[in-house]
């Protein structure tokens, strides 16, 4: 079994593609079935964030596998194959591991280091875990990169080129109004971006802040977090949408809704009502797919920040030394990751062979037994051990040298080397191992059929 990831991020795709590619949370439980109804998958993971949407999927057929993701992720997203193929991009195998670490270090983020990447994972791997759609294979690989990203975080400066795409709006919005000083935000949407949204602006000193949510309890108790760090705060449902913003100088939007949640009706209504003609109004659409109404941007007097321009903001980059230390503690965890993979690969392999070569021992004391019945204990004993010493020296040698060539990269040929040599079949090797501790090995060769539409990748970046 290995793991193949299909993805779509900001790096291949406009916000637009992103949008309908978006899983959402009502819809990641009935898109993850779907791929676990696939006879080619045993399990998934699906990461969906603001800027990505990735399918790691442990398989046993590259080419059936990526033909039946690439088919329900076009159906989800309703797009068509060919369409999709453009903006999607593959990873296999060694390439899988490696890209996943990169992400979780906040190396393939929209803001380079941000540190939210790593809850989006652990999130991922928990809604994975509770459909029981997660096995060994993603255990370890997603566990791997949540640390590999607290390492990242922990030993480089990376951080420092800011902790979310949440904070580089807002610096952006700061810079429209002046100040968040004294100003009154108000955020739409009290989710985890909701609430990243609210500790930025009180740490940004903002005065006021008025959350809006569909549930009313859940969007009190994010204004009281806000109300017990000194600020102004206050909770109200959609219908007051329009009241809130006629009072705001920030409006962050942040819902995961599919659709516009924020109408140019509504933004108008709210202008209308405001003191001020002329104060400006900033907005910061967080939404993937976006909560505003494009056609919002072009009202008088509001700016909005969303995913397509923080895109390219220049405070999305990290500093070059900072990133190739990223990258060094990525390659590092990577090798002794794949290395301890392939250690795990063999152990079934060397077991089996030392479980058949003491059946080979008894065979053969039983066979002494019956042409020299009268042998006398202390003697059969001896030559037991003595067969057996011989035996396990004979064996000590390959059985440590395969362990020690199963770390390196193609070692899994040396187990199957001797697999070959001491005829021992794929079902020998599995009944020794736990169903959880041992997996074919896919070898079909990607690059063919469906293949050919994406970019794919085996092997690991040199």
């Amino acid at each position: 079994m290995s793991v193949l990831l299909l993805g779509i991020s900001h790096r291949s795709a406009p916000v637009s593609v992103l949008e309908r590619v978006a899983v959402g949370d009502t819809d990641r439980p009935k898109l993850t079935d779907r791929i676990m109804a696939s006879s080619h998958v045993s399990e998934v993971m699906i990461v969906s964030t603001c800027n990505r949407v990735e399918v790691y999927a442990v398989v046993d057929a590259f080419h059936g596998a990526l033909t039946d993701l690439g088919a329900l992720l076009s159906e989800h997203s309703g797009m068509d194959l060919a369409e999709l193929t453009k903006h999607a991009y593959v990873r296999y195998s060694e390439a899988a591991a490696e890209h996943l670490f990169a992400v979780a270090g906040g190396l393939d983020s929209m803001v380079v280091g941000e540190q939210q990447i790593l809850g989006q994972i652990r999130a991922a791997y928990a809604a994975s875990d509770a459909q029981q759609a997660s096995g060994r294979t993603l255990h370890e690989l997603a566990q791997q990169a949540l640390r590999v990203g607290k390492k990242v975080h922990s030993e480089t400066g990376i951080d420092k080129a800011g902790a979310s795409v949440v904070s580089v709006a807002l610096e952006r919005a700061a810079d429209v109004l002046g100040s968040l000083a004294g100003r009154r935000a108000v955020v739409l949407g009290a989710g985890a971006m909701g609430g990243l949204s609210v500790a930025h602006l009180v740490r940004g000193g903002i005065g006021a802040v008025t959350v809006v949510n569909r549930t009313a309890s859940r969007g009190a108790r994010l204004a009281e977090t806000a109300a017990e760090a000194g600020v102004e705060a206050a909770a109200v449902t959609l219908d007051d949408l329009a009241d809130a913003v006629a009072d705001a100088d920030v409006l962050v939007t942040c819902t995961g809704a599919v659709g516009a949640v924020v109408t140019i009706a509504d933004v108008h209504r709210a202008l209308a009502r405001r003191d001020t003609a002329d104060r400006p109004l900033v907005v910061c659409d967080l939404g993937l797919p976006r909560d505003v109404e494009p056609a919002v941007a072009g009202l008088p007097g509001v700016t909005v920040l969303d995913m397509a321009t923080l895109q390219h903001d220049p405070a999305a980059g990290a500093a070059a030394s900072d990133e190739r230390a990223a990258r060094d503690i990525v390659a590092r965890e990577l090798a002794a990751y794949l290395s301890g993979q392939r250690l795990a690969e063999v152990t079934p392999t060397v077991t089996a062979l030392r479980q058949r070569a003491a059946e080979v021992v008894e065979a053969e004391l039983m066979r002494l037994d019956s042409r020299l019945p009268g042998l006398a204990d202390p003697q059969r004993d001896e030559v037991a051990r003595t067969v057996r010493r011989v035996v396990d020296k004979l064996l000590h040698a390959p059985t440590v040298r395969v362990k020690q060539l199963a770390t390196t990269p193609g070692g899994d040929s040396y187990a199957e080397a001797l697999r070959e040599l001491f005829e021992l079949s794929p079902s020998t090797v599995q009944a020794v191992a736990s169903p959880m501790e041992v997996a074919a090995v896919d070898t079909e060769n990607p690059g063919a059929a469906l293949a050919d539409d994406f970019t794919v990748s085996r092997e690991v970046t040199e």
